[in-house]
């Protein structure tokens, strides 16, 4: 799928649940407490899902863990592109990953000192 065309893709199933914010200018990824739950890389969207949901997913489309720069993202599956187009199909997923997200500990923040 030409990446104009995942972007809006993308974009329109972040826009399913209300809450989720679409962060990210050069590669869209969401995320929450400073954890990433989903974003649109090199090889396509990722969703961040947990172990049921995951096995699940990944039976039901026949698709793999997502890797990227040669790493296997334990957490996450690639979305087909063809699934992609269907947001009706896919939005429950992303609320599965949007829900797991809000489970996972907090990031601690990186600031500045103003001194």
């Amino acid at each position: 799928m030409e990446y104009e065309r995942a972007k809006a893709r993308y974009a329109e199933l972040v826009a399913t649940v209300r809450e989720a914010e679409l962060k990210g200018a050069k590669m869209p990824y969401t995320s929450m407490n400073g954890n990433m739950y989903s974003y649109l890389g090199e090889n396509g969207v990722a969703l961040r899902l947990p172990a049921g949901a995951r096995d699940e997913f990944l039976a039901k489309y026949q698709t793999v863990l997502y890797h990227t720069h040669g790493i296997v993202q334990k957490e996450y599956v690639t979305v087909p592109a063809e699934l992609l187009e269907k947001t009706d199909e896919l939005a429950p997923y992303f609320r599965a990953s949007f829900d797991y997200a809000k489970t996972l500990r907090p990031k601690a923040t990186k600031r500045t000192s103003k001194s």
